[in-house]
């Protein structure tokens, strides 16, 4: 199985984004990519005023967008995140809306049809120099953990699909309750700034791989949407080993690798940290 992380440099301009992941999209699927993951607020990426006027219900026109996509390339779309309109909201050109935002993450099967959706849990409040943020002024939080089955290449058996965003990969209770339930690729589409990027991006990909021997592909906003805040980049795919297969430290473009699943397999009957879990002594502390 091939998997394929697409890295933009998104603005406020929906169309042209969507007009740059559909190229990229294009090269992933040329290069034999099975699966496809577009980075965090891919369609539309600039303040909060601009996220609120773009937000879209979960089937308008960016949704619309990434299944024709899948359908057209045969292929699994892991559509990066959009701002999802609430239920009820019926004015997107208002100042004013009765309820905060989704930042919500599809996936499309190669037939085009919606696998699933993920709403980001864990929202981006900090307050580190350089990259001060406070996402809860737009979005809601999700509350499910979202892990669902994936055509995988031609002739193989479906994957287990654990699905993410950007900050989430901070929390490893996410990912090790998506391996148990039977994860084995997770997703991680993002927009991680480039003050928290050098020191932490590589490492929690690669520990959320290594401690529950998952395939983890990251695909990452770069450049920068502001003079605010900027975007790291360095989108990657790493192995259950934590071996990064690929990388793209810059640019627009699209990094692409071939998933060995006997190996996979073979991690974890090797080195079992996932089946050596005592569940009985663990307790969360009042």
């Amino acid at each position: 199985m091939r998997v394929a992380a697409v890295q933009m440099c998104s603005g406020a301009d929906r169309d042209a984004n969507l007009d740059v992941a559909s190229s990229l999209i294009e090269r992933a699927a040329g290069e034999g990519a099975d699966l496809v993951v577009l980075p965090e607020m891919f369609n539309l990426l600039g303040s909060g005023a601009v996220l609120r006027a773009g937000a879209e219900p979960l089937d308008g026109v960016t949704a619309r967008w990434a299944a024709a996509h899948a359908s057209t390339h045969g292929l699994t779309l892991v559509a990066g995140t959009f701002i999802e309109r609430p239920a009820g909201d019926a004015d997107p050109d208002g100042d004013e809306r009765p309820a905060r935002s989704a930042n919500t993450c599809c996936v499309y099967g190669p037939d085009g049809a919606r696998l699933a959706v993920y709403r980001k849990i864990h929202l981006f409040d900090v307050d580190v120099p350089g990259a001060v943020y406070r996402e809860s002024d737009v979005i809601a939080p999700g509350d499910e953990i979202v892990v669902t089955s994936a055509p995988a290449g031609a002739g193989e058996d479906p994957i287990g699909l654990g699905l993410s965003v950007c900050y989430d990969v901070r929390f490893p209770e996410l990912y090790r309750i998506a391996t148990l339930r039977g994860a084995d690729v997770v997703t991680v589409p993002a927009a991680f700034t480039a003050t928290t990027g050098p020191p932490h991006w590589e490492v929690l990909l690669r520990a959320r791989a290594i401690e529950n021997h998952l395939v983890v592909v990251a695909a990452g906003q770069h450049g920068s949407s502001s003079e605010r805040l900027g975007w790291h980049g360095h989108s990657m795919i790493v192995d259950p080993w934590g071996t990064v297969l690929g990388e793209l430290p810059d640019g627009d473009g699209v990094v692409v690798a071939e998933i060995d699943r006997a190996d996979q397999d073979r991690i974890r009957g090797v080195l079992p940290s996932v089946a050596n879990r005592r569940p009985s002594a663990y307790r969360w502390p009042s």
